[in-house]
Order: C-alpha cells, then sequence, then structure tokens
C-alpha cells in the first residue's frame, strides 16, 4: 500500500534528494552529506519541512537508512 508519506519520500528521492534517516532511540532525524539537487531541495521545503513533526517523521522512515550508506 502506497501511503502518502511513502509517496513523499520517494518523489523527493526521485527528484535527486539525499538525505538519509537517522533512527536512534526512536527519535528520527535526518543527515545529508550531500547536497540535494535544487528540485529535490524545493520540494522537501513545500512539501515535506511544513508537515507536523509525526507527519515528517513518518515521510523519514521511508528514507535510506543512515546505517545502509
Amino acid at each position: 500500500m502506497m501511503t502518502q508519506s511513502k509517496q513523499l519520500a520517494e518523489e523527493y528521492r526521485r527528484l535527486g534528494g539525499r538525505r538519509l534517516a537517522k533512527v536512534d532511540d526512536n527519535i528520527v532525524s535526518t543527515r545529508a552529506w550531500d547536497e540535494d539537487t535544487p528540485e529535490a531541495e524545493s520540494f522537501w521545503q513545500e512539501h515535506v519541512a511544513p508537515l507536523d513533526e509525526e507527519k515528517r517523521r513518518e515521510v523519514e522512515l521511508h528514507l535510506p537508512s543512515i546505517s545502509e550508506r
């Protein structure tokens, strides 16, 4: 099943997004060592950043994990 959070994460990645999810003691955040493409950064700022904390966390959990890097 494709949820809205998964759709947002996949579109962000398709646009060249490079943020990775960091999950530590159930605290979710993102890290980026490489810059996003301008399209991905714009998408993140317009569609993900404004989400409330819980919904943004759901999107972040669909990103590749730092541990997979």
